[in-house]
């Protein structure tokens, strides 16, 4: 999630409530049980909804070989804002919304970067 995340050091206040009640939306940043290890959480912004049709770059450092997919219900699409640098839907597509555990609020540490993640 660079920039907006730090690799080490960041401190985030979250919910675990809102994704249950469908109250998440474009631009919430989500932790997310990774779909290649469970074990794993990632941080990720969402970037599409059911039903939304995107269309993106499948491998923004080759070209501009360009793909479009339509989420399918009850699964979301969440992409890491190092579009070069993120494992994320493109590599796995759309997540279902039952690996969403929570939506990231705030950054509270370190001080001077205190505040919102949008």
């Amino acid at each position: 999630m660079l920039p907006t995340l730090n690799l080490t050091g960041d401190v985030i206040l979250a919910e675990h409530l809102s994704h249950r009640f469908g109250k998440i939306g474009l631009g919430d940043v989500v932790l997310v049980r990774s779909p290649r290890d469970p074990n794993r959480m990632v941080t990720k912004r969402i970037l599409g909804l059911e039903g939304d049709r995107l269309t993106f770059s499948a491998d923004p450092l080759v070209g501009d070989n360009s793909v479009s997919v339509v989420i399918p219900k009850g699964h979301v699409w969440i992409q890491g804002d190092n579009l070069y640098a993120s494992t994320d839907s493109r590599h796995f597509g759309p997540i279902p919304y039952s690996l969403i555990e929570g939506k990231a609020l705030l950054r509270v540490w370190p001080p001077e970067y205190f505040g919102s993640l949008r």
